[in-house]
């Protein structure tokens, strides 16, 4: 089964054609970052725009890429949640119009289950796992049983920590996309130049959850509290000793949900699972079987709805044409209780 996934739920118009949720014949990614550099972040306007602009040439290249025409394709996939509003209903539009056009099967992918199937593209992963989704958008610590059966321990109570990377890198000028930039600077920098607060919360529902809220302040506004001694304030400095603490605080609440669940696999997946140091952290712990998707999977991408798409299809799942874009999920509670609300697309 061959699926044309369709992503354009930010600054990116992705289209990607996947044979059996397994085998990428082609990943096209047209980039958008040069658009809003200037303005440090995403522009909603500027960003749906430049999809519509590209959103057919990017799905030509990819149906080309793959060896393909539109006949060729068995079904198509698009994201339609979580995004920005008008930048996903370029994409969604554009699939539902394709597949009614073709007479082919149709279905919408959450794009956050795509984000954690992201590394099964490359790699056999058994369930169940925990997994780790970590983006400019959500931060979640998942118990995986399933690529829509997600048992959510713990998440952000405050920024996510993409968001917390990307504010500090705007406020001190270190450029755009701001988790790249300060993971580039942070190489040159040392950790321990800085003692940064670390959220506490130990118990009850918030044991595996994380706030990044507090730290981003503290690194923006109150950096020279936090200063030791016997180191320079350096936007290096500042960078490794953020992204170290941002880094081991994601660490510490996932080995928690280690020893509770008793699971060792653990999978990343989002662009800030793209983080050098992040991947060297989680990759010390010899306890642990850690899986990441290759660099070029991390961000968003149309192999991964492609994948998720896949399975849907198998179980007979079809969306029907007059889907809506929705701007967030679901309110989601810890558990089992809320998780058909959470996978559902």
């Amino acid at each position: 089964m061959k699926v044309l996934g369709i992503e354009s739920s930010c600054d990116e118009t992705a289209a990607a054609v996947v044979e059996d949720g397994k085998t990428i014949l082609s990943s096209v990614v047209a980039t958008q970052i040069p658009f809003h550099r200037q303005y440090q972040g995403v522009v909603p306007e500027i960003a749906s725009r430049k999809h519509a602009e590209w959103i057919l040439p990017v799905v030509h290249k990819a149906l080309s890429d793959a060896g393909l025409g539109p006949s060729g394709i068995d079904a198509v996939a698009a994201t339609n949640r979580p995004g920005l509003v008008g930048s996903l209903l370029v994409g969604l539009s554009f699939a539902k119009t394709f597949a009614w056009a073709m007479e082919k099967p149709f279905v919408a992918v959450n794009h956050m289950l795509g984000h954690m199937y992201s590394a099964h593209l490359v790699h056999d992963i058994p369930y169940p796992y925990l997994g780790l989704l970590v983006s400019g958008g959500h931060t979640i610590i998942a118990k995986v049983n399933g690529f829509d059966d997600w048992e959510v321990l713990g998440t952000t109570i405050d920024d996510s920590v993409g968001e917390a990377f990307d504010k500090v890198a705007k406020f001190y000028e270190l450029g755009y996309p701001g988790g790249v930039q300060i993971d580039r600077m942070a190489q040159s920098g040392n950790p321990a130049a800085f003692s940064f607060p670390v959220p506490k919360m130990e118990k009850g529902d918030h044991r595996y959850d994380v706030s990044f809220s507090g730290l981003k302040t503290a690194v923006i506004h109150q950096s020279d509290l936090f200063l030791n001694p016997g180191f320079e304030k350096s936007v290096q400095n500042v960078s490794a000793s953020f992204q170290e603490t941002a880094c081991r605080t994601l660490i510490s609440r996932l080995l928690r949900a280690v020893e509770d669940t008793g699971l060792t696999t653990v999978v990343a997946g989002g662009g800030v699972a793209a983080n050098s140091r992040l991947r060297a952290l989680l990759s010390e712990h010899k306890e642990l079987t850690c899986i990441f998707p290759p660099l070029k999977l991390c961000g968003d991408n149309g192999a991964m709805i492609a994948g998720v798409a896949y399975h849907l299809l198998l179980r007979g799942e079809r969306s029907p044409l007059d889907t809506a874009a929705h701007a967030r999920i679901p309110q989601f509670k810890r558990g089992l209780e809320n998780l058909a609300a959470f996978g559902r697309r």
